[in-house]
């Protein structure tokens, strides 16, 4: 006979027989006359659940450059994993992580409204729905994260510890993998960044920023089960002496001898770019920086020449390669480059001494409506006025740009957010026969976003890239952030922002592979199978017991 103490949902996990002798309770006359009384607690999808999960989205911003207070960002994980596994259904779940997620976007990624409203022309209203979509659209995965992940515990009968620690960071993991590719892929602050100076960027060289984004999660996890919980504390604690003791492992090997290189900043408004009447300005600038001085490298940032290679006049690139003929150095100078009618691709072209044909390397991952219109789009384009908007796409692997002993790879701008297509490049000196690269190379105008938060993100996102790869970093920036960084991640030397300026420094190459130039994501997503397996595997073994209440369910 049945108690009508004990609470029957259908969120309980009975077995089938249990819920049939549940719904029976519910209908009898006895049940009727003596109903069980309704919580005076708020439903869990009540506003306030949703308004705070918001809240602790938005305040990840503090965990990334430039403010880095990276426990902020676990902290925050820890309460969304437990807000959405106290919500007892997959959908509650799901509007935990929707809410959270948004959050945490659109804080993050709010300076894209400077481009589209302040240089892109479109109404302001109009650039903050399109903010705003953006962030709705993209934290739909972590909805689906924290919703599958709520589904999972109740599906699978686990406990709060197997939830927390098995199924919750792998899928939330997953889900910044996933966001890094779908629709081409916008990684920007995704949770690894915030560690690259924590004491879990010793596993960046190994599993990259998704996989600090499982270790995280998985501390997130161990934080989510306190006070009831203590002992997965000391994982946590062994997860991040685990990191410290990885960040003095030296992955790659000095190659060859320090090269000199000078960073060029023009701080050229981005207002004023591409204005005909400024362009002739633009091109005594970079023309009198570069000859100031030799370097064995002299790079410009992204676009620096604002005109097509067809359209310079006659002898600029002549009078550039006689320089550099005379001076022994080695220029790398962004423009872009018109192979046919409408046909022009975002470059860096390289000047050597004694190379008869200049270097060239094409910009590969292009901006979504900034550097192609998406399918459909062109009317959302047409509303911005954005120069040079629908780029020829370069080819994935390219040969890197020799500098003395040096090997030079470079990256446009956002490209530098894809680690594993730059892994790519690296690993494929051994399989396509092209010459390992010893030095990376970005050159960027993030100009589009003015005096915002996005150039400290940047800035931290290539020290990611360095962390991944044990190889230094430049960085030639139009208005900042303009810098060295080390293969250990560390910013050695750096142009303040919105200055013009020339930042000048002796740069060592490294060789070799760490584990995530080999095996990229592979290991992440691999990891993260082996936790839902081993969740999956927990519940089979209870239902296959014979003494398991719930073997029938």
């Amino acid at each position: 006979m049945l108690r009508r103490s004990v609470p029957w949902t259908d969120d309980f996990p009975a077995s089938d027989v249990l819920r049939e002798h549940a719904r029976q309770w519910r209908s009898s006359a006895l049940a009727q006359k003596y109903p069980v009384k309704k919580s005076s607690l708020p439903a869990p999808t009540s506003s306030l659940y949703l308004l705070a999960a918001l809240i602790a989205g938005a305040l990840n911003v503090f965990a990334f450059a430039p403010f880095g207070l990276w426990p902020l960002q676990i902290l925050g994980l820890a309460f969304a994993f437990r807000l959405a596994l106290a919500q007892g259904s997959a959908w509650r779940g799901a509007l935990v992580g929707w809410a959270y997620g948004f959050g945490w976007l659109a804080a993050g990624t709010h300076w894209l409204y400077i481009s589209m409203h302040r240089y892109g022309g479109m109404p302001g209203w109009m650039a903050a729905l399109a903010v705003a979509a953006l962030a709705l659209l993209l934290s739909a995965l972590a909805a689906m994260a924290l919703g599958s992940a709520a589904w999972l515990k109740r599906r699978w009968s686990l406990g709060a510890g197997a939830a927390l620690l098995l199924v919750f960071p792998p899928l939330w993991a997953l889900a910044e993998w996933t966001r890094g590719w779908i629709f081409t892929g916008f990684p920007w602050v995704s949770s690894g960044y915030a560690h690259s100076m924590g004491p879990l960027a010793g596993f960046a060289p190994v599993l990259g920023v998704y996989g600090l984004a499982l270790i995280a999660g998985i501390i997130a996890g161990c934080l989510a089960l306190l006070p009831a919980k203590r002992l997965p504390v000391l994982l946590a604690a062994a997860l991040c002496v685990t990191g410290l003791g990885l960040k003095s492992v030296s992955w790659t090997i000095p190659h060859g001898q320090p090269i000199s290189v000078r960073l060029l900043q023009g701080n050229v408004p981005q207002e004023m770019k591409f204005a005909p009447e400024h362009i002739e300005a633009t091109l005594a600038l970079y023309y009198d920086m570069i000859t100031t001085q030799r370097a064995d490298l002299i790079s410009t940032p992204e676009t620096a020449i604002p005109l097509l290679s067809s359209q310079l006049p006659p002898d600029y690139l002549g009078k550039l390669k006689e320089f550099a003929r005379t001076s022994d150095s080695h220029i790398a100078l962004g423009i872009p480059v018109m192979d046919g009618p409408m046909q022009y691709a975002n470059s860096m072209i390289g000047l050597s001494p004694s190379a008869a044909a200049p270097y060239r390397y094409d910009k590969h991952h292009l901006v979504p409506f900034g550097e192609f219109i998406p399918l459909g789009a062109r009317w959302f384009v047409d509303m911005m006025h954005i120069p040079l908007g629908d780029f020829t796409r370069g080819a994935l692997l390219q040969a890197p740009f020799a500098v003395r002993d040096q090997r030079i790879l470079p990256n446009i701008c956002y490209e530098d957010l894809f680690g594993e297509e730059i892994a790519a490049q690296l690993r494929a000196g051994q399989a396509e026969k092209i010459p390992q690269a010893t030095i990376l190379l970005n050159l960027s105008n993030i100009a589009w976003f003015g005096d915002s938060i996005a150039l400290p993100q940047h800035l931290q996102i290539s020290q990611m890239r360095a962390l991944e790869t044990g190889r230094p970093m430049l960085r030639a920036t139009n208005t900042g952030a303009t810098a060295v960084i080390d293969a250990r991640g560390q910013i050695v030397a750096r142009l303040q922002p919105f200055e013009r300026g020339i930042l000048s420094a002796n740069v060592q190459g490294y060789d070799g592979l760490t584990p995530y130039c080999l095996y990229g994501n592979t290991l992440t997503v691999i990891l993260c199978i082996a936790l839902l397996a081993t969740a999956w595997a927990m519940y089979r073994s209870r239902r296959n017991n014979p003494h398991n209440p719930h073997k029938n369910r």
